[in-house]
């Protein structure tokens, strides 16, 4: 038997249900339009694992790269074929130890909204090694003062 962690989820209505297996690559919380508009919230939660560590079943639908479920429309998981995105909301046990370890889109992050101590931030996506021409993060001080 493996000690290596297992995590359950599933959409609202149970229709579609995911496992995902060992840590998460990285963690972090979203503020842009799309996440906000998808979720109804003012930000998203989500962690990313190695695609060979998500499994799923059930029928899901798409709008663009997002996957839902189409009886109840729970937004569950956005795959590629390297990675796997899983609303921490959608997992069955809360809470988790899973905490965030950046913030995205703070320059849309609503004003009563604190930026979260000790993780990066950045004003729009996460640099890519692709993207070296992106700003570094902006310093947890910059990014409280709000431009």
């Amino acid at each position: 038997m493996s000690d290596t962690i297992r995590r359950t989820g599933s959409c609202l209505c149970g229709g579609v249900h995911f496992v995902v297996s060992g840590q998460p690559s990285r963690i972090g919380l979203c503020h842009c339009k799309d996440c906000r508009k998808a979720g109804g919230s003012v930000y998203s939660a989500f962690a990313i694992w190695p695609r060979d560590a998500f499994e799923t079943s059930g029928v899901v639908a798409t709008y663009g790269t997002r996957s839902f479920c189409p009886t109840c429309g729970s937004r569950v998981a956005w795959v590629n074929d390297d990675e796997a995105e899983v609303m921490l909301g959608s997992l069955d046990v809360a809470p988790t130890d899973l905490a965030p370890e950046y913030e995205l889109w703070i320059s849309r992050r609503e004003t009563w909204l604190h930026a979260l101590p000790g993780t990066e931030q950045f004003d729009h996506d996460r640099p890519q090694a692709q993207d070296a021409d992106l700003p570094p993060p902006r310093p947890l001080s910059d990014a409280v003062a709000r431009d």
